[in-house]
C-alpha cells in the first residue's frame, strides 16, 4: 500500500504544484506587464508541461528510461485522445485554419523528427541539443510573425491561453510565492511519483515503460485538461486545440531534449514497437478531423476516446 501512496501523493503533489506554477508565473509576468500572446505562448506552455519536464528527468537520473521516454510518448497520445476526446464531447471545438496551420505543421515535424529518432534506439546529447534549438526557432518565429501581425488568429489563441488559466491576479510578493510554491511541490511530487512507479513495476510485474506510458503520463497530462476545460466552459474551444498543440510541442522539443543533455537515454523495445506508431497515428488523426469540415465534433471526439481505450487496453490486458 505504501507504493501506491507514493503515487497518489506524488500525482496530487504534481497536479496541485503545476497548477499553482501555471497561475503564479502567469500572475507574475502579467504584474510585469508581458503581453497575454507572450504569456500564452510561451508561460502556460511551459508551465503545463512543468510535471512531465520534471517527472522525466528524474526518472531519466534514477535510470528509468522507460519512464522517461514513456512519459512523453504517453503524454502526448493522452493529449490528443484522452483530454481533446473529453474537450470536444463536453463542446464541438471550430478549428481556425490558419491559426491551426503554422502550430500544427511544428506538431507534424516535430512527431515525425521524434519518431525518426526513436527508431534510431537512443535519444543523446546531440539530438537533445536539435530539439532545444528547434524549440527556440520556433517559439522566435512565433513571436516575431505575431508582432508583426495584427489581429492574427494565433495571436488571439495565444492571447485566450492566457486569459483561461484560472485565479485572479496577485500582488508580485504573492505571485513569485504560488511559483515557488509551485515548483518545489511539482519537483517533490515528481521523485514520489517516480519513486513508486519503479516500485509499482517490480511488485505487479509490469514493464516500467507500460506504468510510464499509462499512470506517470496521464497523471502529468492533468494541467492540460485541467486548462482544455476550463477553456471549453468559457466557449474559447480554440484554447483547448492550442493547449494540446503547445503541450505536444513542447513535450518532445523541451522535455525530451532537456532530459536527453542532461542524461542520454536508450529507446526501450516497447516503445519501439507500438507506443510510438501510436503516438504518431493519434497525430495524424488529429490533424485529419482538425483539416476536414472546420471543426471537431462529438463524434470525432467520441473516436478518440474509443482509440485510446483500446490502446490502454492493449498495454494493460
Amino acid at each position: 500500500m505504501a507504493v501506491f501512496g507514493f503515487i497518489v501523493f506524488g500525482l496530487a503533489g504534481l497536479i496541485i504544484g503545476g497548477e499553482l506554477l501555471v497561475r503564479g508565473a502567469v500572475s507574475t509576468a502579467s504584474a510585469f506587464h508581458i503581453s497575454p500572446m507572450v504569456i500564452g505562448l510561451t508561460i502556460v506552455g511551459f508551465g503545463t508541461s512543468t510535471p512531465e519536464l520534471v517527472t522525466s528527468l528524474q526518472a531519466a537520473l534514477f535510470g528509468s528510461p522507460g519512464i522517461a521516454i514513456g512519459n512523453v510518448v504517453g503524454s502526448n497520445i493522452s493529449n490528443i485522445l484522452l483530454i481533446m476526446g473529453i474537450a470536444v464531447l463536453l463542446a464541438p471545438i471550430a478549428v481556425d485554419p490558419k491559426a491551426f496551420r503554422r502550430d500544427g505543421a511544428v506538431m507534424v515535424l516535430a512527431t515525425g523528427l521524434c519518431v525518426a529518432i526513436v527508431l534510431m534506439g537512443e535519444v543523446g546529447r546531440i539530438t537533445g541539443a536539435v530539439f532545444i534549438a528547434f524549440l527556440i526557432a520556433y517559439l522566435t518565429y512565433t513571436f516575431v510573425s505575431e508582432k508583426r501581425t495584427t489581429n492574427s488568429p494565433a495571436s488571439a489563441m495565444y492571447e485566450a491561453e492566457a486569459e483561461a488559466v484560472p485565479g485572479p491576479d496577485h500582488a508580485l510578493g504573492v505571485s513569485l510565492m504560488l511559483t515557488v510554491a509551485g515548483l518545489i511541490l511539482t519537483i517533490v511530487g515528481a521523485r514520489y511519483l517516480v519513486s513508486g512507479a519503479i516500485s509499482a513495476a517490480e511488485l505487479v510485474g509490469m514493464s516500467e515503460t507500460v506504468i510510464g506510458l499509462t499512470i506517470v503520463a496521464i497523471g502529468t497530462s492533468m494541467p492540460e485538461l485541467v486548462t482544455s476545460v476550463i477553456a471549453v466552459r468559457k466557449g474559447q474551444g480554440e484554447v483547448a486545440l492550442g493547449n494540446v498543440l503547445g503541450s505536444n510541442i513542447f513535450n518532445i522539443l523541451c522535455i525530451l531534449g532537456a532530459t536527453a543533455i542532461v542524461q542520454p537515454m536508450d529507446v526501450p523495445a516497447q516503445i519501439l514497437r507500438l507506443d510510438i506508431w501510436v503516438m504518431g497515428a493519434a497525430t495524424a488523426l488529429l490533424v485529419m478531423f482538425a483539416r476536414t469540415g472546420g471543426r471537431i465534433g462529438r463524434r470525432e471526439g467520441g473516436v478518440m476516446l474509443l482509440c485510446y481505450g483500446a490502446y490502454l487496453t492493449w498495454l494493460l490486458v
